[in-house]
């Protein structure tokens, strides 16, 4: 590998003006030749134009600059990426690594005795404290938790209106003399059933923070400065502004996290690589496999199959809380909703706690609902879906879907990358095709509109597809990537659907929660009239069953490079490494003014 680290020092255009000035004032030993070899494959076809076009003015250009950029288009088939592959070499041909039996983790819970979960905090000083994005670079969101929790048969909920809920903030290295304020509201999960316990929450903060400038480093604290009970001062960087050519540094993608050893390896992996934002594609807390008394499994159904209900132990949502706080209190996460949120009690209520302790950016956005909301990050469009939620195409969360995609100009954010939590294109035993339905609604729209990668959890391991649209190699078909190995206590998936004696049961995949069936036998390919292939998919490029998480990183308007890293691995380390590579020429997205004429 001729280089070793992707680093873009300067946009082409930069480098060529800075080349004709030298050459042109004959000065041609100020000119530095150490080009990375990302830069030069990026933008061989732009070298290529230059060649053909080369003009200043009314002067030709000297020789020299045609031999150097022939020159440079040279190398730049020779430095691929620098020994990356790019999703253009492919499609791969199918890989799964073979299971590394020496290395299982550690996959059990955080006990409630760990400094690390334990309250630290005093009367209502904040904890809990974390950072959200809204929409755009302008805003944020911060939340936080005062006042204790209760938990047993006869609780009294905290009253809100007791604490205010205010964020002081400025730029780094000046006054933090603006002040924001926010709302306030308590929870509770509740069981119509008597020996159970009942739970109230502390009061959870949401203050948004607006009229921030991109790309700069603010610090602040929150909290009730009348109490006084006001936080220690943290720091966070807001996003880049929204452009093609603006992008932060490094995204960190991971789902299923849990409280587990595991997950403290995860999240110290992904701390070392210094992320700006984190997107966690569902599952969070897992406080549903734990009964109300603190007694957990990691297979709920297996050891409390006579439970009238299906418990949870909402603490644990306070301990991971504790726990990822000196992460996400500077380093804004966004979340979307797993299985494991749902967390029924009584009057049917669900999803409580996940929508009462996060903030997210739904109403900015247009959403109604805390399960789908879109943002930006830099020039980078995400979409959060819902998979627990309607998504038929009547249903509220398709036609909001539909707005999104149709408001979008591809000029000002070229990526958009959806995350939902239960994977379309799976190949693990583990929840094999549960969503189909899912799929059969919306995939079709998201391929119209050019969505260029999709992030999933749910299944316990880690996936990369070839490019792929219903089942079949597409070269304009998002990328899927499932990371669904943070490292929870139910530890990960291992069997795969296309292994002899594997295949499920058609009857028994569909989600439960969910229901509906849509996840027939192939009526095509080489799986035609089955319901599983009998080999690794030709769409499923890369498996393996190891916990991690992944880092991308958005070079320009066509290059992003993913890296996932698995927690065995050492500081640095790529399991798993590729150029995702738009072609927006040949995949051309769908253009706004081309919506309002259909």
């Amino acid at each position: 590998m001729l280089v070793q680290k992707i680093m873009l020092t300067s946009s082409l255009h930069n480098y060529i003006y800075h080349m004709l000035t030298a050459l042109f004032s004959n000065n041609i030993n100020s000119l530095t030749f150490h080009i990375p070899s990302s830069f030069l494959s990026i933008h061989s076809n732009i070298l290529a134009s230059y060649i053909s076009h080369l003009k200043m003015g009314s002067v030709l250009v000297h020789t020299h600059v045609v031999t150097l950029c022939m020159l440079l288009l040279s190398l730049s088939s020779i430095l691929v990426h620098g020994g990356v592959p790019t999703t253009l070499d492919g499609p791969f041909k199918p890989v799964t690594v073979p299971l590394d039996k020496s290395f299982r983790g550690n996959a059990v819970d955080i006990p409630d005795t760990d400094p690390l979960v334990q309250r630290n905090v005093e009367a209502f000083q904040p904890e809990q404290i974390s950072l959200s994005l809204s929409t755009s670079h302008d805003s944020v969101w911060i939340s936080w938790i005062t006042g204790e929790f209760q938990i047993g048969e006869n609780i009294e909920p905290l009253d809100p209106e007791t604490v205010d809920s205010i964020v002081q903030y400025g730029r780094f290295g000046r006054s933090m003399n603006v002040q924001a304020v926010g709302y306030s509201l308590v929870y509770s999960q509740l069981y119509p059933f008597e020996g159970l316990q009942n739970y109230t929450s502390g009061i959870i903060h949401h203050v948004r923070l607006t009229g921030l400038k991109p790309n700069t480093l603010y610090q602040y604290q929150c909290g009730d400065p009348s109490l006084p009970a006001m936080s220690d001062v943290h720091y966070f960087r807001t996003m880049p502004v929204s452009g093609p050519k603006s992008y932060p540094s490094r995204i960190a993608v991971v789902g299923d996290l849990g409280l587990t050893y595991n997950t403290t390896s995860t999240v110290n992996h992904m701390t070392g690589n210094h992320p700006d934002l984190i997107l966690l594609v569902g599952d969070v807390s897992y406080a549903n496999l734990y009964l109300t008394n603190g007694t957990g499994s990691d297979c709920y159904s297996c050891s409390f199959s006579n439970s009238p209900i299906q418990e949870t132990y909402q603490p644990r949502w306070d301990y991971w809380g504790r726990y990822m706080e000196p992460l996400i209190a500077s380093v804004p996460i966004m979340v979307v909703e797993g299985n494991h949120e749902i967390e029924e009690q009584a009057e049917n209520k669900t999803f409580v706690a996940y929508s009462s302790r996060f903030a997210f950016p739904s109403e900015e956005s247009g959403s109604s609902s805390t399960f789908y909301y879109s943002f930006n990050a830099g020039g980078i469009h995400f979409i959060m879906l819902g998979a627990y939620i309607s998504y038929d195409k009547s249903g509220d969360q398709y036609k909001w879907l539909e707005k999104d995609l149709a408001s979008l100009d591809r000029e000002v954010t070229p990526w958009l990358v959806a995350t939902w939590h239960a994977p379309w294109y799976s190949t693990y035993i583990a929840h094999y095709r549960e969503v189909e339905c899912m799929r059969v609604e919306m995939e079709d729209l998201l391929y119209k509109y050019g969505v260029d990668i999709v992030f999933n959890g749910h299944v316990h391991a880690y996936e990369r597809s070839n490019r792929v649209y219903n089942y079949t190699l597409d070269p304009c078909g998002p990328v899927y990537i499932t990371v669904g190995d943070g490292g929870n206590r139910e530890k990960m998936a291992i069997a795969h659907a296309d292994e002899p004696g594997n295949c499920p049961e058609p009857s028994t995949t569909p989600d439960k929660f969910m229901g509906g069936f849509c996840a027939f036998n192939f009526t095509s390919g080489p799986a035609a009239g089955k319901f599983c292939w009998d080999q690794q998919p030709d769409y499923s490029a890369f498996r393996e069953s190891s916990f991690g998480h992944g880092i991308l990183e958005v070079k320009n308007e066509t290059h992003a490079l993913w890296i996932w890293h698995r927690n065995q691995d050492f500081y640095g380390n790529a399991g798993d490494e590729i150029y995702i590579v738009r072609q927006p020429d040949k995949c051309p997205p769908v253009k706004p003014e081309e919506v309002h004429k259909t």
